[in-house]
């Protein structure tokens, strides 16, 4: 029982581990398309 447990929280962790690296990348990827999008409107503005 005690390595079923333990094997179960490993898997717990790794996929949560995952999940935040996965959140993070998604995350700084649209902010950067936001920032590019916000830039080329401005300049569109200014012309």
């Amino acid at each position: 029982m005690d390595e079923q447990l333990r094997i179960i929280l490993i898997i717990i962790v790794l996929v949560s581990i995952f999940g935040l690296l996965v959140f993070i990348f998604v995350k700084n990827y649209i902010k950067n398309k936001i920032n590019i999008l916000v830039k080329e409107n401005e300049d569109k503005k200014n012309r």
